[in-house]
């Protein structure tokens, strides 16, 4: 088979792994995966070697429409404040419905997510890499001032964390809106700065 004949079955059998999840309740194999589908194993074995490359493909599937979205907004032309909220806006909504739509299913993603992290962990790299660059086109507009980008990424990452963490959204689901997260955004953008702004104090905490 050539690339691209196998990059296409890889898709094919992740998403047909995935809907047998969805009907199982439980993780799946390759070979319960060949048994399911009526094909040998053997065919599956060419296409995932090993046990740990279904699971990788899987993983793609899961967050291909969150790099969709952020993609695009990433080659859109809005400005700043508006493009890091349809950033993170577009993800949550997306997270959101997948909850809504089969909440058992979502809570085996998310503890799949959390014992396979490292297969996930490349995705959430390219997330915090665009949302430097959103940083970096604020700073440009006199936004964000005197933070190293770094710095404002951590920052960001954990005023918006309930938004995109899929085991938050299953605990707190109805407490978040997009409405809220505008806030959060808007109040990043007015007032996130390296100044200090007289928060941390200089004297013990005191009884009045």
């Amino acid at each position: 088979m050539s690339e691209n004949e196998i990059d296409e079955l890889r898709r094919r059998f992740a998403r047909e792994a995935m809907a047998l999840m969805e009907r199982k309740g439980e993780e799946v194999s390759r070979t319960r995966l060949a048994a399911e589908l009526g094909i040998a194993r053997a065919r599956i074995d060419a296409v995932f070697p090993e046990e740990s490359d279904l699971l990788e493909a899987v993983t793609a599937e899961w967050f291909a429409p969150k790099l969709a979205v952020m993609d695009e907004v990433m080659a859109s032309d809005l400005p700043p404040p508006r493009k890091m909220y349809e950033f993170f806006a577009r993800r949550f909504i997306l997270l959101r419905q997948n909850f809504r739509d089969d909440p058992a299913t979502f809570n085996l993603y998310v503890e799949m997510g959390e014992r396979y992290f490292d297969y996930a962990r490349s995705y959430i790299d390219l997330a915090d890499h665009y949302l430097c660059e959103l940083i970096a086109e604020a700073q440009a507009d006199g936004y964000l001032e005197g933070l190293e980008v770094d710095m404002a990424m951590s920052m960001i990452n954990q005023m918006v964390s309930c938004y995109l963490q899929p085991y938050m959204i299953a605990m707190i689901e109805d407490k978040l809106s997009e409405e809220k997260l505008a806030l959060i955004v808007g109040a990043i953008f007015s007032g996130l700065d390296a100044k200090d702004g007289g928060a941390r104090g200089t004297e013990d905490i005191r009884a009045a």
